[in-house]
C-alpha cells in the first residue's frame, strides 16, 4: 500500500505564501501521477494541480500562475508552492497519488487558512 503525509499548512495573511509538502511511502510505481486537491467548507473537492513522474504538469485555471507544483522522485515527495494567497484559497489541501490500473491514494489533508 501507499501512505501519503501532508505538511506545511497553516494560517497566512492575504498576499502571503505557503509551501505544502507531501511525502509518499510504500509501494510506489515508477510511473505515477501526484496531485493536490482542495476542499473548502461546503464545497466539493477540486483539483489544484497535478504532476506526472516525467514532470508534466497541469493546473486549475484559478491558480493563474500563483501556484507551482513540483516533485522530488528520489525523496518520494511532491510540493505545492502557493504565492499571492487569497481568502478564497482557504481549504483543506489533500495529496493524491494515482498509479497502475486502480491505485488511487489520498492523504489526510492539511488546513490552509488565508485571513488577516
Amino acid at each position: 500500500q501507499v501512505q501519503l503525509v501532508e505538511s506545511g499548512g497553516g494560517l497566512v495573511q492575504p498576499g502571503g505564501s505557503l509551501r505544502l509538502s507531501c511525502a509518499a511511502s510504500g509501494s510506489i510505481f515508477r510511473i505515477n501521477v501526484m496531485a493536490w486537491h482542495r476542499q473548502a467548507p461546503g464545497k466539493q473537492r477540486e483539483l489544484v494541480a497535478h504532476i506526472t513522474s516525467s514532470d508534466a504538469t497541469n493546473y486549475a485555471e484559478y491558480t493563474k500562475g500563483r501556484f507551482t507544483i513540483s516533485r522530488d522522485n528520489a525523496k518520494g515527495t511532491v510540493y505545492l508552492q502557493m504565492n499571492s494567497l487569497k481568502p478564497e484559497d482557504t481549504a483543506v489541501y489533500y495529496c493524491n497519488l494515482r498509479q497502475g490500473l486502480s491505485g488511487d491514494y489520498w492523504g489526510r489533508g492539511t488546513q490552509v487558512t488565508v485571513s488577516s
